[in-house]
């Protein structure tokens, strides 16, 4: 690190949370490096990381998969994750980050979550310097889960379990607190500062957009093709929170 400055490349870092946290991190002093196939950066082929990450003290991943079909998933994350942390060896990167999902290693029944759980242990087990960011559902998300939990019949079934999604910002917020600071080799969590019924808000959200899809209810509806339990999406006790209420994100929306 030269002084207080730390140099941060961050991969998906012109995708909705990579780009908010490479603003964040340049307004607070920190240089601040987007990458992503647009910037000649490909984590599935390994095209670019060598150069990016020259210098870097801190590597953040908030990469997503194209495809959320379980083997290209598993695939994307497991060669992308293994690319990356081996250029990262090989650059001396200090900390390693990767934001994954709270009540991952719940969901194992999920092709997806598989593939975060993979991910995951290529992380733990790669004797890096390292910390892993588990948030919930962003806000900006809750009405697109009416488009995957929709029946033929036009109507969105939904468990009507706990969830405390947060807004965009402040997982970029929470990302770079982590970024920054000493590598956890752990799991921080982080959530939205409010606990809603999964269906009630989706409901919510689709009334705001004048939606006017029916939200059934439904125990048996799966999320990202598990079946989850009422507390599977909610963080711990020791979850750092977000300050912006989906009530005043809304409001911002508009």
């Amino acid at each position: 690190m030269k002084g207080n400055v730390v140099k941060v490349v961050v991969l998906g870092g012109t995708g909705l949370i990579g780009s908010k946290l490479v603003a964040r991190l340049g307004e607070h002093g920190h240089e601040a490096v987007p990458a992503a196939p647009n910037t000649g950066v490909n984590t599935l082929t390994g095209e670019g990381l060598a150069e990016v990450l020259a210098g870097a003290d801190v590597v953040v991943d908030v990469t997503n998969a194209p495809s959320w079909e379980d083997d290209a998933v598993l695939n994307f994350f497991r060669t992308s994750t293994t690319n990356l942390l081996d250029h990262s060896a090989k650059a001396g990167v200090g900390h390693y980050v990767a934001l994954s999902v709270v009540g991952t290693d719940r969901l194992a029944e999920s092709g997806y979550f598989r593939a975060k759980i993979a991910q995951e242990k290529l992380i733990r087990e790669s004797g890096q310097p390292y910390s892993i960011v588990h948030a919930t559902q962003f806000f900006e998300f809750v009405t697109g889960l009416a488009d995957i939990s929709m029946a033929e019949d036009g109507t969105v079934h939904l468990p009507p379990v706990l969830w405390q999604p947060i807004a965009a910002d402040d997982v970029a917020a929470g990302v770079g607190r982590v970024a920054v600071g000493e590598p956890l080799n752990g799991i921080q969590e982080i959530g939205g500062p409010e606990q809603f019924r999964l269906d009630e808000l989706v409901r919510t959200g689709l009334a705001a957009k004048g939606d006017p899809r029916k939200v059934v209810a439904d125990e048996q509806a799966r999320y990202s093709g598990a079946l989850i339990g009422e507390r599977t999406l909610v963080p711990g006790s020791d979850a750092r929170l977000g300050e912006i209420t989906y009530e005043k994100w809304l409001a911002q929306q508009q």
